[in-house]
């Protein structure tokens, strides 16, 4: 998507002052209005003439971020972080290489954004689900989706379908008009007519509306009589200065126009509209009560954020930030609110595929906002989602193809499974259990490993029969049915028994507790484990413990000696800790000396097995 619906301003300049040096003036001057096709040139030949520093390569790489060309933003971000640069530049380069599928680098140069940024929302979501990609993955498929036969070989997007069969959306096709700063005509709004077959009539230019500026997108009231849509600033002669740059700086306003004897007239600019920030793509509510838009008005979360108004006749109430749980550090555009009351909108700023991807959230419901997942969304920028809940049927553009054209989605019948995989006798949720999903001929599907939930989650087809197999090392495998379903979501509790200890005269036959390598600490899967037996002597209070602990061969006959003590102990303070008295339990690290495997050449395996401890009993 061509970031000129996220970029914030417009402009009329006369001439400009302002530059890095004197090789990079020229440039500069057409990066800050806006010109980048024509800046990347001019860059781009002083890095060719020996005359870049990190400087030119940034300026170059934002100026294909800019035009979403993500092959020569990668390019050139790469040459420019040798240097280290401000937060924001390894965010765009993370962005860029997500657009462009390379997901293991993408994380990479999200892990530096959030050195630098650590309190940013981004950095904070990014480093909480780092395996968000599977799970996306896995997720039901809620649409078919088709290039719409309304798109051109020029910008097309926005497209919704109101109640009347009219399709409205804006377009950069009418090549008469002049070209903006993006090299295509500024946007127009056109009308169309969705027909029976799912096909769209050829559109017609609504020339009451538009204007020299951009025009677009719309929404329109349920009763087709009301229309808000978005146009610049300059039409009503309101813009900002810029003394230094000798140039004036333009906003997207909201315009509301009625229908009246055939045609949409009377159109007049909402009343907060402000030079200061962009005010655009709208959505109204089913009963006209409410006005949805985005904004970059101050108030907000940071970048363009979703808000709403409430609408009394021509009367509008003070516009609310529609919140964190929507809204994050970077930009949340394009929002669609359906007669169901479930929100549409776009975000670069969410878990996603890469670029922009289309969520919903029920506001109804209170519900979680989640991604709509494949094939809506792809790597590349996918946004304007609409949705017509009596005609079923959904429009959103996309530069999947290498333009922003505007695509049909049809719902498919899908259903999310997911597992949620617990012990069954303490109800602790346990991460990474291998959750196979299998079909009724018992055929893999999918599989996942559990994260810090418990939970996996796949998407599945209605009314069909699947099963979950379920294992974790130190646990009972277990098979857990799916029930049948038309939709929706479904929940599997999977409870796995844990497998007890063996007891036998002289010891207490644990699982092995394995230790990571060089380290004495107690892990989760080795705290599991004692937990057990801090079971068995509790169930026995006479029981007496001495505990040994082993060390593979790897490093000198001392080292081992005292890496395997200090295991012993750490195991010793654990139980202590559980509350089982000092008397009662003691340890003693042997280093190297009775490994379990003897062996020269030892594998990896073999180490590990080294690597354990044993409970001997001293006392029944």
């Amino acid at each position: 998507m061509r970031n000129i619906y996220l970029t914030f301003s417009f402009v009329i300049a006369s001439g400009l002052l302002s530059a890095q040096n004197k090789d990079t003036k020229i440039a500069d001057k057409l990066f800050d209005r806006y010109e980048y096709v024509d800046a990347a040139q001019e860059y781009l030949k002083l890095a060719q003439s020996g005359k870049a520093d990190a400087y030119v390569y940034k300026q170059l790489a934002d100026s294909y971020f800019a035009i979403f060309n993500t092959k020569e933003a990668i390019k050139w971000y790469a040459k420019a972080v040798t240097q280290k640069q401000d937060a924001e530049t390894y965010y765009k380069y993370a962005q860029m290489l997500k657009s462009n599928g390379n997901y293991a680098e993408s994380d990479k140069q999200m892990k530096q954004f959030a050195v630098l940024a650590p309190n940013d929302s981004r950095a904070k979501a990014f480093l909480s689900s780092t395996d968000y990609l599977p799970t996306l993955k896995g997720q039901a498929k809620l649409f078919d989706v088709a290039k719409s036969d309304i798109s051109s070989d020029k910008t097309d997007f926005g497209a919704v379908v109101t109640n009347d069969n009219s399709v409205y959306f804006s377009s950069a096709r009418n090549t008469s008009r002049r070209n903006s700063n993006w090299e295509e005509p500024y946007l127009d709004l056109y009308k169309a007519t969705y027909n029976a077959n799912g096909t769209i009539s050829e559109a017609v230019a609504l020339s009451n509306l538009n204007t020299k500026w951009h025009d677009g997108p719309a929404c329109v009231t349920a009763d087709g009589k009301t229309m808000y849509y978005g146009s610049e600033s300059f039409n009503e002669k309101e813009f900002t200065k810029d003394k230094a740059k000798l140039s004036k700086f333009g906003k997207i306003y909201l315009y509301k126009a009625t229908f009246e004897d055939g045609q949409w007239t009377n159109s007049k600019p909402l009343p907060f509209n402000n030079a200061s920030y962009d005010v655009r793509n709208p959505s109204v509510s089913k009963d006209g009560k409410t006005l949805y838009f985005s904004s970059n008005m101050p108030g907000g979360f940071g970048g363009e954020d979703l808000w709403k108004v409430t609408i009394n006749g021509d009367t509008y109430g003070k516009p609310e930030n529609l919140g964190s749980k929507i809204n994050t550090a970077a930009n949340e555009s394009f929002p669609y609110i359906t007669d169901t009351n479930v929100l549409y909108f776009s975000s670069n700023g969410k878990d996603g595929f890469g670029g922009l991807d289309v969520f919903r959230i029920d506001l109804t419901k209170g519900s979680d906002v989640i991604n709509i997942g494949a094939p809506v969304n792809t790597e590349k920028d996918d946004f304007a989602f609409t949705y017509n809940t009596s005609k079923k049927v959904g429009f959103f553009a996309s530069n999947r193809g290498g333009n922003d054209d505007i695509y049909k989605a049809d719902p498919v019948c899908g259903v999310q499974a997911i597992a949620v995989v617990k012990d069954a006798k303490t109800g602790i949720v346990l991460e990474a259990a291998a959750v196979v999903l299998v079909d009724a001929k018992d055929k893999t599907v999918g599989n996942q490993s559990s994260n810090s939930e418990g939970k996996t989650s796949f998407g599945i087809a209605c009314n069909t029969s699947y099963a979950f197999q379920v294992s974790k090392q130190g646990y009972e495998s277990g098979v857990f049915g799916v029930a049948k379903t038309d939709g929706g979501e479904v929940i599997v509790e999977a409870l796995l028994q844990p497998i007890m200890p063996i007891i036998t005269e002289t010891e207490v036959i644990l699982q092995p507790i394995y230790f990571v390598y060089d380290k004495s600490n107690i892990t989760k899967e080795g705290a599991a484990e004692l937990d057990k037996l801090v079971q068995v002597m509790k169930e026995h209070p006479t029981m007496v413990i001495f505990a040994k602990s082993h060390t593979d061969n790897r490093g000198s006959d001392k080292y081992n000696l005292n890496l395997s003590d200090r295991r012993a102990k750490a195991t010793v303070q654990y139980l202590i800790s559980k509350g089982i008295a000092k008397d009662r339990i003691s340890g003693q690290g042997f280093g190297e000396s009775e490994p379990k495997v003897a062996c020269e050449e030892c594998t990896e395996e073999q180490f590990a097995q080294n690597r354990r401890s044993e409970f001997l009993i001293v006392k029944k």
